[in-house]
Parts: structure tokens; C-alpha cells; sequence
């Protein structure tokens, strides 16, 4: 198949857990109903983002969360990239994105690789490495479509990870994500742009809607860019869900016109996995 249609859900994300999975499958439901073949939800989807919330909103996977995802999933007929939720597992708590298939089975679980540990004098200083601990491992899956390649949020600023992905044979990366207040002007589409242009694939980026009452304020503005390195779908910064009919016969133009995997210098330079998932 040369296109399908992609859906990001940017999510009003409250402190009631049953209200944001309520409205989760809500729209869920809406993206199937417009065509859509790949839903993404934004990062911590379920609970408000911070430090303090993480243990207090922490699932098991599987668990409440992710059983409702795999439900919407099969009933609507999609991948279905679950955004993140905090995971716990052996005592320890992890930024997690499930990702399950149309049939409602589990296929990856990705946990965030780069924790968002940044100090930014006088306007922003966040440590997520105060309750969780980071994923040691590289997370794709492949559909009827295309390979897509999972991210978290921070994941992103890693160009040797999209780079990774891109040698797998992704055509699609994804980037449940919350940028704020002070990272979200400045770098939230320039990095998605970049990410794109680099690597000639489609990025998706999905944050949670604003919420200017919320103790971390997400910029919103969730994203679809295509491989020239063009926002082709873009939210504002209330709840919304975007569209964009990923065409992989344009993206293989793109690469053909020009060649930059086939010019790379490996004579000279090399970026490899050193453990695989």
C-alpha cells in the first residue's frame, strides 16, 4: 500500500485517570472513523507529567491502561502507539509507550532511552531521573504499511537514534512527546523537521492539549512532517486529533532525488546499535 492515513490524538490530559482514558478511546474511535490506520496518543496520556505523579498514577503492563488500549485498538482496527504511561516493574518505574496491533495483541513496549534530566536557569529545571530509570533498547514495528520507529518526548534530540531507526527500514517515526513552555517554541518543531530532513522519513509527534492550570504546562502543537522536511498537519494547543495521509511512494521520490543514504561516508564515519531489542 503507498498511503495510509495517520491520526495524532493531542489529549486533554486531567488528574481523573478513568476521564483521560475515557476521552482517550473517545477519540480513538473518531480517528478510525476518518480512515485512519495508525493512531498515536501523546506521552503520559493517563496522568498528569511529573515527578510527583509518576508512582502515584504507575501501572503494570498489562494493566488498567493498557487493556483499554488493546480493547480500542481491536474494536477500531488499528496500530494503536499508546502514547506513554509510567510503567512499574520489579520496583522500578519507567516512561513506557505500548503499542499494540488491529487484533488487540501487545507488540513492543518502548521505554524512554534518554531521560529528561535539564536545567535552564531562571525558566525551566526538570528531573525525571528521580523516579524513573531509562530503556536500554531500540523499538520498531512493522504493519501492512510500513516500519514505524518509537520515541519518547526527549528521545528526539538523539539524531543518532532516528539515524538507527532509518537503517532499519523505518519510513515513519513516532514521538509521543510534551514539550513545554520554554523547549516547545524554541525546538518542538525544529526537531521534528530535523529529524524528518536527516533521514528522509515521515516524523509524528503527539503532546498532550495545554493545560495553563497544570504544574507542567505542555505546548501542544502536535506534529506531522513529511521527508522534505515540510509540516504537512499541526495542532494548536487545544484538545484536537490531526490527520495526514502518509504517501510512501513520495517519500521514495524524496530518497531517490537525493541519495544521501547512498553517498553517506562509512569509509570515514559510522553511527551502530550497540544492543538490540
Amino acid at each position: 500500500m503507498a498511503e495510509f492515513r495517520l491520526a495524532v490524538v493531542q489529549l486533554h490530559v486531567t488528574k481523573v485517570k478513568a476521564d483521560n482514558l475515557s476521552r482517550a478511546r473517545r477519540l480513538i474511535k473518531e480517528a478510525a472513523g476518518q480512515g485512519s490506520k495508525v493512531v498515536v496518543l501523546p506521552e503520559c496520556f493517563n496522568s498528569p507529567y511529573g515527578t510527583s505523579f509518576f508512582p502515584e498514577y504507575a501501572e503494570r503492563i498489562p494493566g488498567e491502561s493498557t487493556q483499554l488500549l488493546s480493547e480500542a485498538a481491536k474494536e477500531n482496527n488499528v496500530y494503536l502507539v499508546g502514547g506513554s504511561i509510567p510503567e512499574e516493574d520489579g520496583g522500578k518505574l519507567y516512561n513506557s509507550c505500548p503499542v499494540f496491533g488491529p487484533d488487540g495483541q501487545l507488540m513492543l513496549k518502548h521505554r524512554k532511552i534518554h531521560l529528561f534530566d535539564i536545567d535552564v536557569p531562571g525558566k525551566i529545571r526538570f528531573q525525571e531521573s528521580e523516579t524513573l530509570s531509562p530503556g536500554s533498547s531500540l523499538s520498531v514495528f512493522e504493519t501492512p504499511f510500513c516500519k514505524i520507529g518509537v520515541g519518547i518526548c526527549y528521545d528526539m534530540r538523539f539524531a543518532e537514534l532516528a539515524q538507527l531507526y532509518s537503517r532499519k527500514g523505518c519510513q515513519l517515526l513516532v514521538y509521543p512527546g510534551a514539550f513545554n513552555m520554554t523547549t516547545g517554541p524554541a525546538h518542538w518543531e525544529l526537531l521534528q523537521r530535523g529529524r524528518a530532513l536527516d533521514n528522509q522519513v515521515y516524523v509524528a509527534t503527539a503532546s498532550p492539549a495545554r493545560d495553563e492550570t497544570a504544574s507542567y504546562v505542555a505546548w501542544g502543537h502536535s506534529t506531522i512532517v513529511n521527508p522534505w522536511g515540510e509540516v504537512i498537519a499541526k495542532a494548536g494547543s487545544e484538545e484536537a486529533v490531526v490527520y495526514a495521509d502518509i504517501d510512501l511512494q513520495y517519500l521514495s521520490d524524496v530518497r531517490q532525488q537525493i541519495p544521501i543514504t547512498a553517498q553517506r561516508r562509512h569509509d570515514l564515519y559510522s553511527v551502530k546499535a550497540e544492543q538490540e531489542s
